[in-house]
């Protein structure tokens, strides 16, 4: 990255963390922190805040399957893969992006994955989306 883009980077982590230090349940804040944290490389510190979200979220598919993003960045295959399941099951159906996500290279390798990915793809042909 550029350092122009770094600094804008840091700048925004820094000003969430603030919010969040005032505002610590500010779900929306949380999430933003996890995926600015995973973007500089802070994988560990957005798994906390996809724990934390999912937590305040249970019902949410997309946070759920963003700490399978994060869970996979941190080479935890088999809960990365099982809170995929979670996301899928509650909802989450974007197969394309699966596909292309670059947190989620690293579990393309596992059937199971391949099976999520065909269970997506099946709920979308069966209820498409007009």
């Amino acid at each position: 990255m550029s350092r122009k883009k770094d600094e804008d980077l840091a700048f925004e982590i820094s000003f969430f963390e603030s919010v969040l230090r005032r505002e610590p349940h500010y779900d929306s804040v949380i999430e933003i922190l996890g995926g600015l944290y995973t973007k500089t490389g802070r994988i560990a510190d957005g798994l906390k805040m996809d724990r934390k979200l999912v937590r305040m979220r249970p019902g949410d598919a997309t946070a759920h399957y963003n700490l399978a993003c994060s869970l996979a960045l941190m080479h935890e295959f088999d809960e990365a893969l099982k809170t995929l399941a979670l996301a899928i099951s509650l909802g989450y159906g974007d197969a394309a992006w699966m596909v292309r996500d670059p947190d989620l290279q690293c579990l393309k390798n596992h059937a199971a994955f391949g099976d999520l990915l065909e269970l997506v793809k099946q709920k979308q042909r069966e209820n498409p989306p007009f």
